[in-house]
């Protein structure tokens, strides 16, 4: 099992990297615990050369190994691709996430249109001094639903200003213990093809609508060389649902598609 933390704060050692590495302590512990080999990782985006997004659409029209900018992202994208998991971390500045974070889902933007995550799970945590949390996590929820992410849970933590890490530990142990077992057994029982009706409906409006888009368009190619416009394809991977719930979410995508593709 490969897990992979991405840390948006610049701040090593903060209260976003001890909330963290708390979580990955416990995540070893419970893979010892279940005898699974466990390897965890982390990059600090803080610390990556990742440019501003310039708008210039080229990700989007030829796809993103056009893209004029050449610093980290390719590498990061990379690992994110070869983790099972995610656990996506950072702090809350002025309600939502800092602006490196941000900034790395700006550069994502043509995963939007490109699922690329279909399969792979995520975990949201958030830490903030004593204001908000929740449209942090939603900013993050959205980013990496739309990426094909299943979203395993989400957390934040209130950390004050700056606490020690035997301070987070103490306050929030059970919190973090319950996580780490909660990421652990949704990776290894693979809840991700536990496919929501949403989920299932939203496929089906997406199918729809890309299979009407210029058949020149790198979008296009992608979904048909995915196999996902085949029309008895019912979800980016194969869903572990009833067949009542799929065809009745697919029936539902179709109506609402007759509306608005």
């Amino acid at each position: 099992m490969n897990i992979l933390i991405l840390n948006s704060s610049y701040r090593r050692d903060g209260n976003t990297d001890r909330t963290a590495q708390l979580l990955q302590s416990r995540l070893q512990s419970t893979a010892e615990d279940n005898h699974e080999p466990l390897v965890v990782d982390t990059l600090y985006l803080g610390h990556l050369n990742i440019e501003p997004c310039r708008g210039c659409r080229t990700c989007f029209d030829k796809g993103e190994e056009f893209c004029p900018i050449k610093d980290d992202m390719a590498e990061i994208k990379a690992r994110m691709k070869a983790a099972d998991a995610l656990i996506l971390a950072g702090p809350v500045y002025v309600d939502d996430v800092n602006g490196i974070m941000k900034n790395w889902i700006d550069r994502l933007a043509h995963v939007c249109h490109r699922p690329e995550f279909a399969g792979k799970s995520a975990y949201l945590l958030v830490t903030v001094g004593s204001t908000r949390m929740g449209h942090a996590l939603r900013t993050m929820d959205t980013a990496l639903r739309t990426w094909g992410f299943y979203i395993i849970g989400k957390a934040g933590f209130k950390t004050h200003a700056r606490m020690d890490k035997e301070q987070i530990g103490k306050l929030y142990d059970a919190r973090l213990t319950a996580i780490a077992e909660n990421i652990f057994l949704n990776i290894k029982g693979e809840h991700y093809k536990e496919v929501s009706f949403v989920s299932l409906m939203m496929f089906k409006i997406q199918q729809l609508g890309w299979s009407k888009a210029n058949h020149d368009s790198i979008d296009y190619q992608y979904w048909q060389r995915k196999g996902w416009l085949d029309g008895k394809q019912q979800f980016f991977i194969k869903p572990k649902a009833s067949a009542v719930k799929i065809a009745t979410a697919r029936l539902t995508g179709a109506v609402i598609a007759k509306f608005f593709v």
